[in-house]
């Protein structure tokens, strides 16, 4: 354990962070599960429905610092694909 103030401080903010950073992953991860699942059993309408949020939540966690972009934007362009592969 740290002995300065400044770093026990910083110690429980990371936690506090690393916390939050966890939660919102796993919603952001359930999210794209959801529509991967809803491409498998080829239902095109609920694909649609649930990619919109999927995206949304990608997008956050690349500017809260979550993941970084290049990941965000490969995410994204895999769910597309596969839900515009139902409509082909």
């Amino acid at each position: 354990m740290a002995n300065i103030k400044s770093q026990k401080k910083r110690i429980l903010i990371a936690e506090r962070n690393n916390l939050a950073n966890s939660s919102f992953k796993t919603r952001m991860r359930h999210s794209i599960k959801k529509v991967k699942l809803a491409v498998e059993a080829k239902d095109l309408a609920t694909a649609e429905k649930l990619l919109p949020e999927a995206i949304s939540l990608i997008d956050k966690s690349v500017k809260n610092g979550v993941q970084h972009i290049n990941t965000a934007s490969r995410q994204k362009a895999t769910l597309m694909r596969a839900v515009n592969s139902l409509k082909a």
